[in-house]
């Protein structure tokens, strides 16, 4: 599958938080860092979502928000 988001890193599935309506993925993609993710749990299902699945974090975003 090609798509046009660049920000593309892999990484594995080091849990699964289910929800109502959405779950939580965390993916560790390396240095201690993880990355989570909310997405529908019918998603979580037709990606036949697993701890321990390699996996790919694409991040597309038109703004990057900075507080403090």
């Amino acid at each position: 599958m090609k798509i046009s988001a660049r920000n593309q890193i892999p990484g594995t599935v080091v849990e699964i938080i289910p929800g109502a309506v959405n779950g939580s993925i965390k993916v560790d993609i390396g240095g201690g860092v993880i990355v989570t993710s909310n997405i529908t749990e019918e998603a979580i299902a037709d990606l036949g979502l697993a701890v321990g699945d390699l996996v790919t974090v694409i991040i597309k975003a038109s703004d990057v928000l900075i507080g403090k």
